[in-house]
This record gives structure tokens, C-alpha cells and sequence, in this order.
């Protein structure tokens, strides 16, 4: 038994795969760099705490590189569905925070945005709404 690549072959499907790819490159991102990641994230861990960077190697990277590449992998709506309310959720709490911590700073907006694209990308695939 083979395996093959499965390659977007709808719009649909572009959408989501680009949406599982942008998640991928996010997780590499924080997996391989994740010092310059927490500066880009506006995140500064203590000098005496290091375990943080292995936070976000470990839990952060982890489930970007988990979720994102079982999506580019296996192509299931299922999965693009996960990863669509991933970044609902992940959004959600953004706003949440903008509201009730006043962090409506103008990188929060501009991450709400691309959140909420990136959701949208997934979860129009996964409900059928683009084929």
C-alpha cells in the first residue's frame, strides 16, 4: 500500500490547505526559533524561568505542527473542521482578552484579523460552504 501526496484539487480545498500550511509554518516557526517567535509575539520569558521557551516549543509548536501537518497530510474535512475551530477558538479568546483586559492594541487587531481569516479558510471547506 502506497501513499500518496493528496494535493488540493478544489477551491475549496485550497482554502483549508492554505489555512493547515500558514498553521504549519507558524508551528516551525515557534518549534525552531522560538525566542525570536516570543519577540514577534510581544511575549518576554524571565531569564530565571527558561522552561518558558520550552513551552513554546513543546505546547505552543507542538499543536501547530500536530494539527497542521496531519491536515496537509491526510486532507479530511474532519480535520480541517479541528483546525477551523482551533482558530475560532484561539480568536475568541483574543477578543475576550480585548475586552476585558484592554488589550485592544493595534498587533491584537491585526491577529484577531488573520485568526479569524484562518478559521474562516478551514471551516468553509469543512461545512461544505465552498466546494
Amino acid at each position: 500500500m502506497g501513499f500518496s501526496f493528496p494535493w488540493p484539487m478544489s477551491q475549496g480545498e485550497w482554502m483549508a490547505w492554505i489555512s493547515a500550511v500558514v498553521t504549519l509554518v507558524f508551528g516551525l516557526a515557534l518549534f525552531l526559533a522560538p525566542g525570536l517567535c516570543f519577540r514577534l509575539l510581544r511575549l518576554q520569558p524571565r531569564p530565571e524561568k527558561p522552561a518558558a521557551i520550552a513551552e513554546g516549543r513543546g505546547r505552543m509548536a507542538g499543536f501547530y505542527l500536530g494539527v497542521g501537518l496531519c491536515c496537509v497530510l491526510l486532507a479530511q474535512p474532519l480535520l480541517y473542521m479541528a483546525l477551523g475551530f482551533s482558530w475560532l477558538f484561539t480568536a475568541f479568546g483574543r477578543m475576550l482578552s480585548m475586552m476585558s483586559d484592554r488589550a485592544g492594541t493595534p498587533f491584537n487587531w491585526i491577529s484577531l484579523v488573520v485568526e479569524l481569516v484562518l478559521a474562516t479558510l478551514a471551516l468553509l471547506f469543512a461545512f461544505g460552504f465552498v466546494a
